[in-house]
């Protein structure tokens, strides 16, 4: 993952709006003929093992050992798996009469090949801290192979989960045995394979009817490339494409009002999924010069964000007020913490208590001369980030904060967070799939938010109780440890919560079948149907 897909992969809004009216549906529970979906960006590269490519079509291409469920870890290419007793050696049990889309076959070989292969690339994959501890993969017959850690790492099955890189590529499509500098193919094992590609125009997936799961019933899916905005309603309205998928990078460039109009013919439904991640505001803790330094500022901040204004008139409900960094279908998340409202007169006296006041009839409260003015950073290219801001700003300004909005590009925000460089910024947590533990490992990390949370006095204790957990195999002192983890960064305030994104479908009543997964960025098309 790379750093822009760090900044977005965080509450991710979906909107999917699915229009009937296409020749190519069927009715009935037989399932979809062909699903035809608009979307703003090219699928890219589908090289598995790097980060350029859709996540959605990747999804449907390529498969890991392990599945991420809402009821935990399950089977995929691996049907069972065993854990030494000290949590440092992986052996999978992999399902045996499985091919590649080419025809070649899913063996251990295949298994360590993949994987060595993503190794060698090292650099690119930091930010998945399992490839940091993984000391060999070994070959133990044709169908087992084991994964050995330098160290004990809980989340390892988590992050070999994940929609990538630890997925699986046909050998065949490698080049001089590598898969860092470019394959020949996109033959994975998943239930669909890549028939046709036209840049810019669109990617045609058909099933794998010798998929070992079972031949998917929707037998296409197309994602077909328009213009965001209104030449993407009137091409849904015209029955040119069946749906439109977005993730939170092009959230912004769906009416939402528009879709829900649709709605409201009673020919539509609007179905949700459990919240996916949490956009928030980081507070720099560590900066001292700046009054956001202060636990007081950072608490008073937090009552003067108004969360069901920001959910009902910014994201037309499709996203809900947040109280807390993460929601509690979290797994590990699900803690007591304090809650903060919107408060504007609490937040006057919390700054009044400590020492920011209001002099010679001044608008703006300061403190020993310092003024309490503070600098937050949005995305110049996200319109809901910037309203938001406009938002905060009004409120704080009315208790004596001011704040200086200012838009910059995300790999510039990016800068910033890892540099320390700033009061404020918004931000949102991994998602789903990668958390807690991804968004948490942040927390101490150079690169991402240590300057967040290096001020707090609990810093070292913070990153302490990090690395415990992630090499905890305990799983009732796992709990503990995030617990007393969440609790300290909300107490402290440094992450202010905003919404929590989820996925959105917006779809036809008689569409059946809809569900979602552990991840903002893909969706299971083969299960849907029409009545």
């Amino acid at each position: 993952m790379n750093k822009q897909h760090k900044l977005g992969l965080l509450a991710a809004v979906l909107v999917i709006a699915l229009l009937t009216g296409c020749s190519s549906n069927k009715s009935g529970t037989e399932g979809v003929s062909e699903l035809i979906f608009a979307t703003a960006k090219d699928i890219n590269d589908m090289n598995p093992h790097l980060y350029t490519g859709s996540m959605a079509a990747q999804g449907m291409v390529y498969e890991s050992l392990v599945e991420h469920t809402k009821d935990g870890i399950k089977p995929l290419l691996a049907e069972s798996w065993d854990i030494s007793g000290d949590g440092t050696v992986y052996t999978f049990h992999l399902r045996k009469n499985i091919t590649f889309h080419d025809g070649a076959p899913f063996n251990a070989e295949a298994v360590k090949q993949n994987i060595e292969a993503v190794q060698r690339n090292a650099a690119k994959h930091t930010w998945i801290k399992l490839s940091t501890k993984l000391s060999s993969i070994d070959v133990i017959n044709e169908h087992t192979v084991r994964l050995t850690l330098d160290e004990p790492y809980y989340p390892a099955l988590l992050e070999l989960s994940m929609t990538r890189p630890y997925v699986f590529l046909s050998p065949n499509d490698f080049v001089n045995g590598e898969t860092k500098d470019g394959v020949s193919g996109y033959n994975g094992t998943g239930p669909y394979r890549l028939a046709e590609h036209v840049t810019d125009q669109y990617a045609r997936f058909v099933a794998n009817d010798q998929y070992w799961g079972g031949a998917p019933q929707v037998k296409g899916i197309t994602a077909k490339v328009l213009p965001s905005g209104e030449t993407t309603l009137l091409a849904l309205q015209k029955g040119e494409v069946n749906f439109v998928f977005t993730d939170d990078r092009g959230a912004d460039s769906i009416d939402v009002e528009a879709m829900e109009r649709l709605t409201q013919t009673g020919e539509y439904q609007i179905i949700r999924s459990e919240p996916m991640n949490t956009k928030m505001i980081v507070a720099n803790s560590s900066r001292s010069d700046s009054p956001v330094s202060e636990k007081a500022v950072r608490e008073a901040i937090w009552h003067t964000v108004d969360r069901e204004t920001i959910s009902r008139t910014i994201f037309s409900g499709t996203e809900t007020a947040a109280d807390t960094l993460f929601s509690s279908n979290v797994h590990y998340a699900d803690v007591e913490l304090q809650k903060r409202a919107f408060d504007p007169d609490r937040a006057a006296r919390l700054l009044e208590q400590a020492g920011w006041l209001k002099e010679d009839g001044g608008d703006i409260r300061a403190k020993n001369g310092l003024p309490l003015t503070m600098k937050l950073y949005y995305d110049v290219n996200s319109s809901s980030q910037k309203t938001q801001a406009e938002l905060l700003q009004s409120e704080t300004l009315k208790i004596g904060i001011k704040l200086e909005l200012i838009g910059e590009d995300s790999t510039s925000i990016a800068k910033r967070r890892s540099t320390g460089d700033y009061d404020l910024l918004f931000n949102q947590t991994w998602g789903l799939a990668y958390d807690p533990q991804s968004t948490i490992a942040a927390f101490a990390s150079e690169s991402s938010y240590r300057h967040t949370t290096s001020g707090i006095p609990q810093a070292e204790e913070l990153y302490r109780k990090i690395d415990e957990v992630m090499i905890s195999t305990n799983e009732n002192t796992r709990q503990a440890l995030y617990a007393d983890i969440l609790t300290i960064v909300h107490n402290q305030a440094v992450f202010i919560p905003l919404t929590n994104g989820s996925v959105t479908v917006v779809a036809p009543a008689s569409l059946k079948g809809v569900t979602f997964k552990q991840t903002q960025f893909e969706l299971p098309f083969e299960g849907m149907y029409f009545e």
